[in-house]
C-alpha cells in the first residue's frame, strides 16, 4: 500500500533565517570589536604573506589559464594576479590558512574565522574595482572589518555546541556558510536570495576532515579553507541570478542535513549572533603551531631555557610528561612516522621537541631538513600525553575558554624539573595587551618578507592607524599590497 508523500513546501529553517537576519540588519556597536578585527586583518594578510615564500603553496595560485588577468578582478596580496573573485577568494584564503599561522577558534568545533577573508576580500576588491570603472564610490575597509566581524560570528557560534568532527566532517563547512552569508551581502543579495544561499551552502557535499588525521594527513588542509571561501562566492553568485534555495535544506526528513550528515541531530546554540567570536578570537602570534599546542610549546621554550641554565641538553631527558585537554589527545597526540610538514605540524610530540632542541619553532621547522634530525623523534619517543579533567572542562568553559598545558621534564639522573604550566597562549584574549605589539612585531616581519622598505612605510602607513585604514578605498588599499 503506498504511502502519500506531500509536496508542500515547508517553511524556511530558522537556522538560515536566523544567519540571514544578523547579517542583513545587526548593527555592530562594540568598539573592542572593531578594534580586534582591525588587527585580525593585519595578522592574517601577514601570514599569506609569509605563505608566499613557499613553493608548496604558490604553486597552487594563479589564474587556471596561465597569463589571464581580469578587467577590474580582484588582487592577490603580494602577487602580480588580478583574477576573477571566485578564483582570487581560492587564491587568498589559500595563502591565508597554509601556515596555520592565522586565528583560532576553540569550542565543541575548532576552526579558523578569519579564513573568511579570502572571500570577503576578493569580492570587495572586485566590487570596489568594478564601481570606479563605472564612476561609483568603492567600498572601504571598514566594509571588509564588519564583513570578518560576522563571518566570525556566524562561524564561531555555530562551532560553540556543534562538533562537525565527530561526524567526520571538516570545519571548514562552516566557512563555507560564513562566507557565503557576508559575501552575499557584499554584492546585494535581497532577504529571500540570501536566504537561498545559505541553504546551498549547507547542500553542498562537505570536506571529510581525513586530511587532517592519520594516516592521511595531507596538505589538502592547507587549502581546504581557500577552497571553501572560494565556493562560497561562486553559490553568492549562483544565488544572485534568482537561483532557488532549499527552506528544509538542514530539517528534511531522510535528505536534509540533519538526517544525512549530523546523525539526525539538531544543531545547538549557546548564544544568540552579535560580536561575541571577535571580541574573543584567539591570535597565534609565537609560534605557527595548532593551537592546542601552542601553551605547550610556549612551556617548552621556558624549559629549554632551564636545561640550557643548568648545562643539560635533550640528551639528558629520560621522560616527558605532558598534562593537556581532550581536544589535544583528540587531534594531535600521535606516534610513529610523521610523512610531511602538514603531519608535523599537527603533533604535539613533533612541536614541543623542537623548541626543546633549538629553542625556536617556526613554519621551515616542519620542512624535510629538520625533521631528518634524528633527536626529535628520540625526543617524541620519550614523551607521553595525559588528560587532565580540569584542563578539559576550562577548555569548554566559556568564562575562560583555556587552552592549558602543563609539561613536567625527568632527567637520567633522577632530577625533575619544577613543571610548567600555561593555561593561556600570548594570543588569548585574556592576554590582549602583552600580545598586540608581539602581533604588530609578526605583521612587520611578515610585510618584510615581501615588499622593499618603501612599500613597507607604505602599507604600515594606511593599515596601522584603525581611523585612517577604515575609511581607506578596498582597491586603493588592495593596490599598496601589489609587489
Amino acid at each position: 500500500m503506498s504511502s502519500h508523500i506531500s509536496n508542500e513546501r515547508p517553511q524556511t529553517d530558522k537556522v538560515l533565517t536566523d544567519i540571514v537576519d544578523y547579517v542583513l540588519n545587526y548593527e555592530i556597536k562594540n568598539e573592542l570589536a572593531w578594534k580586534t578585527a582591525h588587527y585580525c586583518l593585519l595578522d592574517t594578510l601577514g601570514c599569506g604573506l609569509e605563505a608566499l615564500t613557499y613553493p608548496a603553496c604558490t604553486k597552487l595560485l594563479g589564474p587556471v589559464v596561465q597569463g589571464t588577468i581580469v578587467p577590474h578582478g580582484a588582487k592577490v596580496p603580494g602577487t602580480q594576479f588580478q583574477l576573477d573573485p571566485v578564483l582570487a577568494a581560492f587564491n587568498i584564503g589559500t595563502i591565508i590558512r597554509w601556515l596555520d599561522f592565522n586565528d583560532t577558534w576553540l569550542a565543541a568545533e575548532w576552526g579558523h574565522p578569519s579564513d573568511n577573508l579570502g572571500g570577503i576580500l576578493a569580492t570587495a576588491d572586485w566590487l570596489s574595482r568594478t564601481s570606479v570603472a563605472n564612476g561609483k564610490p568603492a567600498l572601504t575597509m571598514k566594509d571588509v572589518l564588519e564583513a570578518m566581524i560576522k563571518a566570525h560570528e556566524i562561524q564561531g557560534v555555530l562551532a560553540l555546541e556543534n562538533s562537525f568532527n565527530k561526524v567526520g566532517l571538516d570545519h571548514v563547512i562552516l566557512v563555507k556558510v560564513a562566507s557565503t552569508a557576508v559575501v552575499g551581502k557584499l554584492i546585494g543579495l535581497t532577504r529571500d536570495e540570501l536566504v537561498n544561499a545559505v541553504s546551498l551552502a549547507f547542500v553542498d557535499g562537505q570536506s571529510l576532515r581525513t586530511y587532517r588525521h592519520s594516516p592521511n594527513t595531507g596538505s589538502r588542509k592547507s587549502w581546504a579553507a581557500g577552497d571553501a571561501t572560494s565556493r562560497a562566492v561562486r553559490l553568492a553568485l549562483i544565488a544572485k541570478t534568482g537561483e532557488m534555495g532549499y527552506p528544509s535544506v538542514l530539517t528534511a526528513k531522510t535528505w536534509g542535513f540533519y538526517d544525512v550528515s549530523f546523525k539526525g541531530n539538531e544543531f545547538k546554540f549557546q548564544r544568540e549572533y552579535g560580536s561575541y567570536v571577535m571580541e574573543n578570537v584567539l591570535f597565534k602570534i609565537s609560534f605557527p603551531a595548532e593551537f592546542h599546542s601552542q601553551t605547550a610549546v610556549e612551556a617548552a621554550m621556558t624549559l629549554q631555557g632551564k636545561l640550557t641554565a643548568s648545562g643539560k641538553t635533550t640528551d639528558d631527558i629520560k621522560k616527558i610528561t605532558i598534562r593537556t585537554h581532550e581536544a589535544a589527545i583528540r587531534i594531535i597526540d600521535k606516534k610513529g612516522p610523521l610523512n610531511n610538514p602538514a603531519d608535523r605540524d599537527h603533533c604535539i610530540q613533533y612541536m614541543v621537541a623542537v623548541p626543546l632542541i633549538y629553542g625556536r619553532l617556526t613554519a621551515a621547522d616542519y620542512e624535510d631538513n629538520i625533521a631528518a634530525d634524528t633527536r626529535i623523534d628520540v625526543l617524541r619517543d620519550k614523551m607521553e600525553c595525559v588528560e587532565d579533567i580540569q584542563f578539559t572542562k576550562d577548555y569548554h568553559d566559556p568564562a575562560k575558554r583555556s587552552i592549558a598545558n602543563a609539561m613536567t621534564v625527568e632527567l637520567n639522573d633522577g632530577t625533575v624539573l619544577e613543571e610548567v604550566v600555561v593555561e593561556y597562549p600570548i594570543g588569548h584574549q585574556r592576554r590582549r595587551e602583552e600580545g598586540i605589539p608581539e602581533l604588530v612585531k609578526k605583521f612587520k616581519i611578515n610585510l618584510a618578507r615581501k615588499f622593499p622598505e618603501k612599500q613597507q612605510q607604505a602599507v604600515l602607513h594606511a593599515a596601522l592607524d584603525y581611523s585612517r585604514l577604515a575609511s581607506t578605498p578596498v582597491d586603493e588599499f588592495m593596490d599598496l599590497l601589489v609587489i
